[in-house]
């Protein structure tokens, strides 16, 4: 089942891209062999920015490519990698992106909101219940379409890589039902559909850039925030908190993104090699995210550092039924042919 997910979304993604090498194949590159020779003006180097820590699924999955590519190009392709929101922090890639100063990045599907919002329906709560789903989704119609329209504003989707399912942290008290949520001050990625959600729970929501979240809870700024496993252990965030909710309430994954001209300017050699190595590293990265995951929880239980409680089925039922008006509310705004088209609406569902 998931060699065939994989296939599916493999295909839905490349099969675009392989259509823009066939519109550059004017350019005929052969890369050399002896690079040592080249200067750095005359090598590729693609700056790779990104915000999280190197030991999750993205951090792992960036260095993999970055040493694939050089190695599969003898070093006439050099991808930089720039970590935890080292050279742009969470709400400037973008922009540096656009702009052309770094050539690819890697954010949350709620960063590309504010340019394509119906990308806000991958950030719905529960819409999705596993991996496979979201792949599924993303290699039908609908993703298509998505992808498509990230094209239209000069970006390039490579890949989507997977972090996990969030989890939901606080200082306070446990939060075993919706109505704990009252009062506390949360911390969200730069999301409208984020932001409903908890606002409409009682909750305040606070879009904050994620380098700075553990200064943030360490000031008692914010009470409380969201995450995947791999996020929250990266930047030690657990020690600041007292309580975890493993509710799953929410997919976090990562879209691939690169400047579309520069892509177009790329001889289409290193345009073929970056999808080829691409297709392995997506792959890889899905299976790391997953084994990463399900690390992260058994250090936490282990720890004994915080007190974890899990949502049942039955609780997360629940949960689904009092975020009810974020499914409205994105209705409103963009139609129900993005929502009809989760798995859980789908009418050829089991």
């Amino acid at each position: 089942m998931y060699i065939t997910s994989t296939n599916k979304l493999m295909s839905s993604f490349f099969i675009g891209v392989f259509v823009l090498l066939s519109l550059f194949g004017c350019q005929s590159t052969t890369l050399p062999v002896d690079y040592e020779q080249l200067s750095k003006e005359e090598r590729i180097v693609i700056r790779f920015s990104h915000v999280v820590g190197e030991d999750t699924p993205k951090g792992l999955a960036a260095r993999k490519f970055a040493q694939l590519v050089k190695e599969r190009s003898k070093g006439y392709v050099e991808v930089q990698v720039f970590p935890n929101g080292f050279l742009y922090k969470d709400g400037e890639e973008m922009e540096a992106l656009l702009k052309g100063d770094i050539q690819m990045i890697a954010p949350a599907t709620s960063k590309v909101t504010s340019l394509v919002p119906e990308w806000s329906v991958i950030d719905l709560p529960f819409a999705f219940n596993t991996y496979e789903e979201v792949h599924d989704y993303m290699a039908g119609p609908i993703g298509k379409d998505l992808i498509s329209k990230l094209d239209s504003e000069e970006l390039l989707m490579l890949a989507m890589w997977d972090n996990g399912f969030k989890q939901i942290s606080n200082r306070d008290h446990p939060i075993n039902s919706p109505d704990d949520l009252q009062n506390l001050k949360i911390r969200i990625m730069p999301s409208e559909i984020i932001s409903k959600q908890f606002s409409i729970l009682g909750a305040i929501p606070k879009m904050i850039d994620f380098n700075i979240v553990f200064q943030q809870l360490e000031k008692r700024d914010i009470d409380g925030q969201e995450n995947t496993l791999s996020n929250i252990t990266s930047k030690n965030l657990h020690s600041l908190q007292d309580y975890l909710t493993v509710s799953n309430h929410g997919y976090l994954g990562y879209l691939l993104l690169m400047n579309k001209q520069f892509w177009g300017e790329l001889p289409a050699e290193v345009q073929e090699l970056i999808v080829e190595t691409l297709v392995e590293v997506n792959e890889w990265e899905w299976e790391t995210a997953r084994k990463l995951d399900a690390e992260k929880l058994e250090e936490l239980e282990s720890c004994q550092c915080i007190e974890i409680y899990q949502l049942t089925p039955e609780e997360q039922q629940i949960w689904g039924d009092a975020f009810k008006p974020v499914y409205d509310y994105y209705i409103e705004r963009f139609g129900a042919e993005y929502i009809d088209s989760l798995p859980k609406f789908r009418k050829d569902s089991p």
